[in-house]
């Protein structure tokens, strides 16, 4: 079997649920590529993609964000395509209604389509599916097409482009993933039919997040985590106010936060403001190496996310399984899928977005009960292993394959 997976950047820090499945379908040993928008230039590489060398199974002309430098690289590319494959000049030739940059998105994408004969095309995010539909209509790839929504792209995207922008796409796309029953809602609300959706949850591998029983030794501080991207809807500002009116009552709270994005300066200056630059940390992106060593080090996991005023939401948040499957105890808020991810009151806590008050006595108490981390921390646990093992969903995805194939 072979299959063509469609993405936004690759290899992306943020996004290891793609990286798990892509590896876990090599294991099962299908042949797979990669089509990013945007291949990531990054030092901090997951482990996993050196190993299975998946930048050589990457292809990707990345298209500039400067102006000047995006319109020469196409004038060149235009010529290569004259030479080499005319064909990829359909997004120019077609009659649809597809804006300029869209139209020059499917040129480079088309261009680096080598064997455009594939099994499956798995599109991860609904944007990217809307390409690849574009794509297989202009015949420049073949294959029964799956794509999965996460976030942003049954929300933030929508608002911006129109409840009618996956129109196309549901009719199309033999069948759509949704990593939670709230994604499943809000993409059956937006046109998809109920028949074509499949819950499918966002993996890990359970191996890279080792059970560690968590404890407080005599004098030992309190350490908090978080692990996201700093952006509105990861709710960090929410965490950051209510670790500082935690700390007043326990000084020995320190809050961890790995993860950089465009309000890293906004959240320093709130820290600043707030006076408690000494209890929390800002620590940047981090590798895999250096977060699974946070998950061991830490006590506590936190993830306070909210709607973003852009509409911007999550659809799983995948950082709390990955907790829980490290032992930690996790306060988050009711916020779209969570509650299908936690066991509440066993393996954490919910509280209403935007409510510090409540997140703020979620943490006190757990600060104050150490000698219940242990057992929150099992049932934890136990929870991730049954319901988000990324061995027993990528074998799922294989079945979901077949079955598809055979219709």
């Amino acid at each position: 079997m072979k299959v063509a997976f469609f993405v936004s950047e690759f290899p992306a820090l943020s996004e290891t649920f793609i990286l798990n499945q892509i590896v876990g379908l090599i294991e099962q040993g299908i042949e797979v590529e990669i089509f990013p928008l945007k291949k990531e230039k990054t030092k901090l590489i997951h482990p996993l993609v050196k190993k299975y060398q998946l930048l050589d199974k990457t292809y990707c002309f990345n298209l500039p964000q400067n102006r000047t430098a995006r319109y020469l690289k196409f004038i060149l590319l235009f010529f290569l395509a004259l030479l080499t494959k005319p064909s990829a000049l359909r997004p120019f030739l077609s009659q649809q209604k597809i804006n300029k940059r869209a139209r020059l998105e499917l040129f480079f994408r088309s261009l680096a389509i080598k064997n455009k004969e594939f099994d499956i095309i798995h599109c991860h995010f609904g944007p990217n599916g809307e390409q690849a539909v574009l794509l297989r209509d202009f015949g420049l790839i073949q294959g029964k097409m799956i794509t999965s929504f996460h976030g942003y792209d049954f929300s933030a995207y929508v608002e911006a482009q129109g409840k009618r922008v996956y129109r196309q796409l549901f009719r199309q796309s033999e069948l759509v993933t949704v990593n939670s029953g709230f994604t499943g809602k809000k993409v059956k609300a937006l046109g998809c039919p109920k028949n074509k959706i499949v819950k499918l949850p966002e993996s890990l591998r359970i191996e890279d997040f080792p059970f560690r029983p968590k404890k407080l030794k005599p004098k030992e501080k309190v350490k908090l985590l978080t692990v996201a991207r700093l952006v509105e809807k990861k709710g960090v500002k929410d965490s950051i106010k209510t670790v500082a009116r935690v700390v007043e009552k326990h000084p020995h709270l320190e809050y961890q936060i790995a993860g950089d994005g465009p309000l890293k300066e906004k959240l320093s200056y709130l820290i600043r403001r707030l006076k408690i630059e000494e209890k929390i940390k800002l620590l940047g992106w981090q590798d895999q190496n250096q977060i699974q060593k946070l998950y061991q080090q830490s006590h506590l996991f936190i993830l306070a996310s909210l709607t973003a005023k852009s509409g911007d939401q999550e659809g799983q948040g995948l950082v709390l399984q990955e907790a829980q499957a490290s032992g930690l105890p996790v306060i988050a808020t009711k916020h779209n899928g969570f509650p299908e991810g936690i066991l509440e009151g066993k393996s954490g806590f919910l509280v209403p977005e935007g409510d510090v008050k409540a997140l703020a006595e979620k943490l006190e108490y757990l600060i104050t009960h150490p000698q219940i981390w242990l057992k929150i921390g099992r049932a934890g646990r136990k929870f991730v292993e049954k319901q988000y093992d990324s061995d027993r969903l990528n074998k799922q995805l294989v079945k979901i394959y077949q079955k598809l194939l055979n219709q």
